[in-house]
């Protein structure tokens, strides 16, 4: 029969821990589910192919073996091509993720979600048996994940190897993986409207050695700089710089027109150079950069002005700190000092407007719709 989950587990020198992998799995979804579980093997010199195989008599367990190809990310990729579920899973065979909350993974896809991530960032989650090290390099990885790519910032760990997606996600997508981090390229590339996230613990290995090293952190950033021109933030970011430039022509000029014409002394100047710009920049942001994260209404368009405002006032203080100190310090023309000036509060003011005035769909609206089918189905 048809599965429901395909669930796909990459391998390199697993043997170790392949069976108490399957033992769990099959324990936790033989009751809830039809699946499938697909072993995607690099060649391991340690028989973990071997064992997988042998296990196979027993649970419904399939082998991929490849030669000459190694590379996490890129096994799941092809874990996917030889899939029959309708849900697709990945998770790892290490025993970092454990098999028993894939059935509340499975239950926010039945009731919704079009992807449903462990996370370890979600309250009640978290890590076992991390350095201070290896925390801090998972957070510096997040958050370049979620600058960098803004279809990343919906979730609260976008780097997670513990998932579930509908298939009709990647449908027709050539997913091109490097590294470890799959889950950033569904993300960007797939069709996913409804994200939920629930907590996990991510727990120590019981056995074996980790893969984790310098190689995979430059992997990393290679599929970010990679996944840049297909997640839209470029374009936006270029529009936004565009929108900032005319900005600058109004700021400059106001600036030097008040200043050397009606005789203003030049902070007052920058002043209300500074308002007008503002003004300008709000009308085509809103009708041009983020057009298609409005929501409709003169309410919420008032509230985005109000936003922008705010935003707007840091980057005041950015842009006038800048002119005051370059000028009165350095001795640098105040029309070159205000330059400078701009040139930093534009990079804040993107940051801030693209992550709050204009945010982006949200994970939680969409997770507390899909708990709220939840409990209602409980309640039933």
């Amino acid at each position: 029969m048809t599965p429901e989950l395909s669930l796909i587990v990459p391998t390199y020198n697993e043997a170790d821990n392949i069976e108490a992998l399957v033992s769990r799995v099959h324990e936790t979804l033989a009751s809830c589910c039809r699946y499938e579980l697909i072993v995607v093997d690099d060649d391991s010199p340690d028989g973990t192919a071997e064992a997988a195989r042998y296990l196979s008599s027993q649970y419904p367990v399939k082998v991929i073996v490849r030669r000459g190809e190694r590379g996490l990310a890129s096994a799941i990729a092809e874990g996917f091509g030889h899939a029959h579920g309708d849900v697709l899973g990945v998770m790892d065979a290490d025993l970092k993720h454990p098999p028993e909350k894939i059935p509340d993974l499975l239950r926010y896809i039945r009731n919704g979600a079009d992807v449903a991530i462990g996370s370890r960032y979600e309250p009640g989650g978290g890590t076992e048996k991390w350095t201070w090290q290896r925390q801090l390099v998972s957070r510096v990885a997040r958050s370049l994940a979620h600058l960098l790519l803004p279809s990343s910032k919906k979730v609260s760990d976008p780097l997670s190897g513990f998932f579930l997606l509908r298939r009709k996600v990647i449908q027709g997508i050539e997913l091109n993986p490097t590294g470890y981090k799959i889950l950033l390229e569904v993300l960007v590339r797939g069709k996913a409207r409804q994200v939920a996230c629930i907590p996990y613990t991510f727990r120590g290995r019981e056995a074996g050695d980790s893969k984790y090293g310098i190689r995979e952190q430059v992997n990393y950033l290679r599929h970010l700089l990679r996944l840049l021109p297909a997640d839209g933030g470029v374009r936006r970011f270029i529009k936004f710089c565009l929108v900032g430039s005319s900005g600058v022509l109004v700021n400059m000029g106001l600036l030097w027109l008040l200043t050397e014409v009606a005789g203003l002394f030049y902070l007052a100047s920058a002043a209300i150079a500074i308002g007008a710009s503002i003004i300008n920049n709000f009308v085509l942001n809103d009708s041009w950069t983020f057009r298609d994260r409005r929501t409709p209404g003169m309410a919420a368009r008032l509230m985005r002005f109000l936003k922008f405002n705010l935003v707007s006032a840091v980057g005041i203080g950015i842009n006038m700190g800048i002119l005051w100190s370059c000028t009165e310090l350095l001795g640098v023309y105040y029309l070159l000092s205000n330059l400078f000036g701009i040139g930093a509060a534009m990079l804040w003011n993107f940051t801030a407007n693209a992550s709050w005035t204009w945010k982006p769909g949200s994970v939680t609206s969409s997770r507390h719709r899909i708990a709220q089918k939840l409990s209602t189905r409980v309640g039933a």
